[in-house]
């Protein structure tokens, strides 16, 4: 996926709805979040899912979606027989590429303080792993580190460029610090490099534009779509708690055409 030099966004969804509205908004890639389906079982971003229970979701993602779809696949869930398995497992749920980090087990959202990671031998073990465990060539193994908050910015260029030795398709560097570090990773390297970029975290917003003129080629925007959900999903509970009803906030309700447009309701009544 995007040999060409122009930049892909993938919208972070966490549930099948997610996929269903991000296909019927145009959206041509998904990014399957990690973190935000963590908190869709109510649990922080620590590397509490299971390997099973995230390639469930996947399934129902890339079910309701007709696109490509990358995922998290947060630190492999152990060694290297783990990610091989995990891989196989994601693989067969339909999506087209995973991104495998360095943090050592329990894991950090990439944004928080406290991370702690693998030695860079052990990560490029992982990355082989996973290369020799895919079943097709075309299935995009990205490999992801999160050592500049730690080691700096040298060491985490010098991990990524094992990892691209070590057969990663794509460079994912977690929480660049600086303008400065945004503009100048793509340039490290001749693989297609990805950025996380949303509100609120370590790294500098940078426009679509600009990423694209760096050279990245793939931006996810992994917890807008569910910080949304949150604050709305807050407001109405709130409402119903305290009186009774959504009157007040009837305005963050989607209007019932489009909550059964959304799941493709018609279709369904008319095959049945």
């Amino acid at each position: 996926m995007n040999h060409q030099h122009t930049l892909t966004i993938l919208p972070g969804v966490y549930d099948g709805l997610g996929a269903s509205i991000a296909r019927h908004v145009g959206a041509k890639a998904v990014y399957a979040s990690g973190g935000a389906i963590a908190r869709s079982f109510g649990l922080p971003d620590l590397g509490l899912v299971s390997m099973t229970e995230m390639a469930s979701r996947l399934e129902s993602i890339v079910c309701a979606f007709d696109g490509t779809v990358f995922a998290d696949g947060d630190t492999g869930y152990g060694d290297t027989q783990h990610v091989r398995r995990m891989v196989q497992m994601f693989e067969a749920a339909g999506i087209k590429g995973v991104h495998i980090e360095d943090q050592s087990f329990p894991k950090r959202c990439g944004h928080l303080e406290g991370k702690s990671l693998i030695s860079k031998d052990s990560m490029c073990r992982k990355i082989e792993s996973a290369v020799k465990a895919r079943r097709a060539d075309d299935f995009l193994i990205i490999g992801r580190n999160d050592a500049i908050a730690i080691e700096g910015f040298a060491m985490a260029i010098s991990r990524a460029q094992s990892m691209v030795e070590s057969g990663a398709d794509i460079v994912f560097i977690e929480a660049p610090e600086t303008a400065e570090q945004v503009e100048s990773i793509p340039g490290f390297f001749e693989v297609p490099v990805l950025i996380n970029m949303f509100p609120g975290g370590k790294t500098p917003y940078t426009s679509p534009d600009s990423l694209e003129g760096f050279g990245y080629r793939y931006m996810i925007v992994p917890s807008d779509v569910q910080r949304a959900c949150i604050q709305a999903t807050e407001s109405v509970l709130r409402s119903i708690v305290e009186k009774g009803n959504s009157e007040s906030v009837s305005d963050l309700l989607s209007p019932l055409g489009d909550r059964d447009r959304f799941v493709d309701q018609d279709r369904w009544l008319e095959e049945s």
